[in-house]
């Protein structure tokens, strides 16, 4: 079975991600966001509480890593990361043609 890591370091190396409670939970509400995946040892557990009840409204896939550090490193940053969106590249090239269309 593939890994939370695997998958996050995959979908790096195509530049589909957000990395961030922030930007996590900004492409869960654009619902841009194909997978989410949180770190069990974010300390306090306020700061992504929300998130699983916004994947469950909203009908997104999340999954929870062990770690913040090894996700910081799958994400290919160099500090510890609370949360990743893999998101989806239908919905980027939309906002792209968009953006084009009004210029």
């Amino acid at each position: 079975m593939v890994s939370v890591y695997e998958t996050v370091e995959k979908a790096r190396k195509t530049g589909k991600i957000d990395k961030g409670v922030n930007e996590v939970t900004k492409a869960i509400e654009r619902k841009t966001a194909t997978l989410v995946v949180i770190a069990k040892d974010v300390e306090p557990k306020e700061i992504i509480q929300h998130i699983p009840v916004l994947c469950k409204e909203k009908g997104i896939k999340f999954e929870e890593a062990d770690s913040k550090e090894k996700l910081g490193i799958a994400a290919g940053i160099s500090v510890p990361c609370s949360a990743i969106a893999v998101v989806s590249p239908v919905e980027e090239k939309k906002k792209t043609t968009a953006k084009k269309k009004s210029e």
